[in-house]
């Protein structure tokens, strides 16, 4: 269940010692948590049962079924873990060095501000099919550098000639000389955008990538692209 970026431990060792932390702090602090006695009697049977299936886990009476079974408690130990911590583990009544006690890391009421990118994207185009236009290897122009913001997403900013359609109202009547003259955008996943322009063949597209925060801090537009749409 724990992902990369969560705060529950990765390795059935580490969920063990979380769980040894927690008992410990328990009998002391649960009533002024408001946590009930039971919480610590469920934790501890739950903790048990993992522990002892660990061990056969990584004995040599290790079999397929205490695999399984071993898997399963470790399911059920980390559910109710998550569900304690909901539930129970609040600031406040708990302060930092509770949570610390816990193995819990503290918030961050302090982060570090978000700085806007200074990194200028460009982009492959390659033509995949009818009227489909592909960007790829999307990068930063001159080479990554640290903290320039090139691994932030990227938004894929557009505009076509021709005449107006239901879908693209807007069209532009010569070249644009900024990103900020292309009424569309697109954002880009995993370095690379795929656009199905039907209905525009034989009509330009211009585009212009930019590299934009989690929280839409943009930095500067790259380079303008230029295309015949196939």
């Amino acid at each position: 269940m724990a992902k990369s970026s969560d705060w529950f431990p990765h390795s059935r060792e580490k969920i063990l010692e979380m769980a040894r932390s927690w008992l410990s702090a328990l009998p002391a602090k649960a009533g002024a948590w408001n946590i009930p006695a039971q919480v610590a009697q469920d934790l501890a049977a739950k903790k048990t049962a993992a522990e002892e299936l660990f061990n056969l886990d990584t004995s040599a009476e290790r079999t397929k079924t205490i695999t399984a079974r071993c898997k399963a408690a470790f399911d059920d130990l980390e559910a109710f873990m998550r569900d304690c911590k909901r539930r129970y583990f609040l600031t406040p009544p708990l302060v930092d060095a509770d949570l610390v006690s816990l193995e819990l890391k503290p918030r961050d009421l302090s982060p570090t501000p978000e700085t806007e990118p200074s990194a200028q994207p460009e982009a492959d185009l390659v033509f995949p099919g009818v009227h489909l236009i592909e960007l790829k290897n999307i990068r930063p122009a001159g080479g990554a550098r640290p903290g320039d913001g090139s691994d932030c997403g990227t938004r894929v900013y557009f505009g076509l000639s021709g005449p107006p359609s239901s879908e693209y109202k807007f069209r532009l009547t010569e070249p644009p000389a900024s990103g900020r003259d292309l009424p569309y955008s697109e954002w880009a996943s995993a370095k690379k955008l795929l656009l199905d322009l039907d209905g525009e063949s034989g009509n330009t597209i211009w585009l212009c990538l930019r590299y934009e925060t989690k929280r839409g801090k943009p930095g500067p537009f790259g380079p303008i692209l230029k295309a015949i749409i196939p």
